[in-house]
């Protein structure tokens, strides 16, 4: 009876510190975010925008058909979405030399650079923060963030480390 009393005890401990771990985690990615979009802001490239980048920067180029259906929206929609990045220079359409049917969007130069931009600003805003870790925590997160990744490849069944397409830091 001890035993079961136990075992409770522990599975209300680890689910009451997985919570703590997701509200800390939910705290600083919502501060991140609004400290980015400032900057998209500046960049003059709006947050939809930039969630078409990133999608394609994770998935590849893409027919414009993958693109309504990741952003859940009409393909009238996402066409006029594309139409407008594609003005910005963001995003250029290319035909598959296979095919010539089939259309592909993907990054263009601004994209590109808007991209790069973000990624650079992420990094700036988390190396001011982690500026204000003590020597004696960096260590500590540094092996906290590396359990948490491996903890997410095992997640998604890869077992390696996911790498982005166009992304300039791989």
């Amino acid at each position: 009876m001890r035993i079961i009393g136990e075992q409770s005890t522990k599975a209300t401990t680890e689910a009451t510190s997985v919570d703590a771990i997701l509200t800390e985690v939910s705290s600083w990615i919502r501060e991140l975010r609004c400290a980015s979009m400032g900057r998209l802001v500046q960049s003059h490239v709006s947050m939809s925008h930039m969630h078409v980048l990133w999608l394609l920067q994770h998935h590849g180029a893409m027919a414009m058909s993958r693109i309504a259906e990741l952003l859940d929206v009409s393909l009238s929609n996402a066409t006029g979405i594309i139409d407008r990045m594609e003005e910005k220079g963001l995003v250029e359409r290319v035909r598959v030399p296979d095919d010539r049917r089939l259309v592909l969007v993907r990054p263009a130069g601004a994209g590109l650079q808007a991209l790069v931009q973000s990624e650079a600003s992420k990094r700036e805003g988390l190396r001011s923060v982690l500026g204000r870790l003590t020597a004696v925590e960096r260590p500590v997160v540094l092996e906290a963030l590396r359990s948490l990744r491996r903890a997410l490849s095992a997640e998604v069944d890869d077992g390696s480390v996911h790498h982005h397409h166009f992304d300039a830091t791989h």
